[in-house]
């Protein structure tokens, strides 16, 4: 199972990585919410384990985010915060369990073997999903129409994942700035403008539609045939 540990502790941090290793897992491990949010944005995990007070982007924020693009990812929160209103904050941000400091590592491990179980058991979205002819592999981060590639820079391909990910829903300019991994502002809310009509022009023929909705948004929607 492949893990991203989000923890800025650095001497409890290589004790999880230890002990999740021997435990038979590969762990990638984050020291600040802006490098969660980085590897999270590009790497497949089967589960993460977030601290709640990460430096630079915190832990609420990091998941959050991850919410929006990845809502079957399996996050268990840390945090030295015990209080009812503490864990009722991060369950409704979307973690799925929530461990409080300080724990011993056969709990966190017996957790997450707990999470990854009803991972495997519960109906989720595949890793390839069509619309169209227009197909994502999220695994290779390929996108294809009628099965040739489509040639997509990297935010190209993460803005396509999103609207895919949330097809026939609305997606906000702040959802795909988050999903950028930047905050908001005229430049970059600009800038989606221009990667939408990159990405119009790349889907033509593809029998899909990137519809814009004027004060909201955009969604990705199938195109009726002619």
């Amino acid at each position: 199972m492949n893990l991203m540990l989000a923890e800025d502790d650095a001497l409890l941090a290589d004790a999880l990585c230890a002990q999740m290793r021997r435990a038979g897992f590969t762990v990638e491990h984050a020291p600040n919410g802006a490098v969660a949010e980085f590897l999270l944005g590009r790497q497949a995990f089967d589960a993460a384990v977030l601290d709640i007070g990460l430096p630079m982007v915190d832990g609420l924020t990091v998941l959050q985010r991850v919410r929006v693009t990845q809502p079957a990812l399996p996050v268990l929160l840390l945090t030295a915060r015990d209080g009812l209103e503490d864990r009722v904050a991060g369950l409704n941000a979307g973690a799925d369990d929530y461990l409080t400091k300080p724990f011993d590592f056969p709990e966190l491990e017996a957790r997450l073997n707990a999470l990854l179980r009803r991972a495997r058991l519960s109906p989720s979205a595949p890793r390839g999903q069509s619309l169209g002819q227009l197909t994502l592999d999220a695994d290779s981060r390929r996108a294809l129409v009628d099965e040739q590639p489509l040639e997509l820079s990297p935010r190209e391909w993460l803005l396509l994942e999103l609207l895919m990910a949330q097809r026939d829903r609305v997606v906000t300019k702040e959802q795909i700035l988050q999903t950028w991994g930047q905050d908001g502002g005229e430049p970059q809310s600009n800038a989606i403008e221009v990667y939408i009509h990159r990405l119009r022009k790349k889907l033509e023929g593809a029998g899909v539609a990137v519809r814009t909705v004027r004060g909201l948004g955009y969604l990705l929607e199938a195109q009726a045939a002619p």
